[in-house]
């Protein structure tokens, strides 16, 4: 199983759809989907909610294998099921989507003009699970604010000794050390980041292979290098808060990179509209990120 998703994550055309909002995104993930945050009094209430908006996309005929290589998935959605199977589970036998679960607990407060990760606790523990549910890989995301040398380096040696870690639970790590879109100096902060994760993967044992999850260069194919790079299995790209149409014609400028979209593969879905117009909408939305990463 393991060899067959990894030559689909590696050379299969297609997308990775991001459904893994959680903690303070979640309300806003509600939202956005027309849920208003008093529709719900607790924290089991507002996950039971936002697993039923994740379970109705992955279970659309628009979410479909055709266009979708894979999907990353928060903690609890992997603990639960979707008709008796869990969803990663469901998401591999019957659509034959590749399953990834977010890790990572958030935030750091601001410094040196980056926001690292919180602590992982018990994170051989978690990637234990994501083993025994059938995880393939795992995501991480820390934020670049500044083009701060001293920062960016911590964020990158951060993502890094964690990658090495979920690499020997035999899982495949996400990198995903963020620029922030309306950072002043975005295209230094993409400069310093490229040169600090080159760094890091020519340490790699020659046989450890990584996926990078990156904002959309200022510069147009400004991480090709990555693409070609014996480490690395494929570059995706975060929306990063561009809506969908944006976040699209800036991915197409980059050959070989793909999409890896939360919000702008969500955008325009509601819990008010019919099966028809939600599958209509969805089927729109993916067939354009697809389109977009696949030039």
């Amino acid at each position: 199983m393991k060899k067959e998703q990894m030559d689909r994550i590696h050379t299969g055309k297609g997308f990775i759809a991001a459904l893994d909002q959680s903690g303070g995104s979640t309300p806003k993930a509600l939202l956005q989907y027309g849920i208003q945050e008093k529709s719900y009094s607790n924290d089991e209430e507002m996950l039971g909610l936002v697993h039923e908006m994740r379970k109705r996309i992955i279970t659309s005929p628009a979410f479909d294998s055709e266009y979708i290589l894979g999907a990353i998935l928060f903690e609890n959605t992997m603990d639960r099921t979707i008709e008796s199977q869990f969803t990663a589970d469901y998401l591999w036998e019957k659509k034959g989507i590749v399953p990834f679960l977010k890790i990572d607990k958030g935030l750091a407060e601001l410094e040196n003009g980056v926001q690292l990760m919180k602590p992982i606790p018990d994170l051989n523990g978690l990637l234990k699970q994501a083993n025994e549910k059938n995880i393939f890989g795992t995501k991480m995301r820390s934020v670049i604010k500044e083009a701060n040398p001293e920062g960016i380096r911590k964020v990158v040696e951060q993502q890094f000794d964690l990658g090495k870690q979920i690499l020997s639970m035999g899982l495949v790590p996400i990198i995903e050390p963020e620029v922030d879109i309306h950072s002043t100096n975005k295209e230094k902060s993409e400069k310093i980041l490229k040169d600090e994760i080159f760094k890091q993967l020519s340490a790699l044992d020659k046989d450890s292979k990584v996926m990078l999850k990156l904002s959309i260069p200022t510069k147009d194919n400004f991480y090709s290098d990555f693409i070609d790079d014996s480490h690395v299995i494929r570059v995706v790209a975060l929306s990063g808060g561009y809506d969908q149409k944006e976040a699209n014609e800036k991915l197409a400028h980059n050959n070989g990179l793909i999409a890896s979209f939360s919000r702008a593969l969500s955008e325009g879905l509601t819990a008010q509209q019919t099966d028809e117009e939600f599958n209509t909408m969805l089927s729109h939305s993916i067939k354009s990120i697809y389109n977009a990463s696949i030039t």
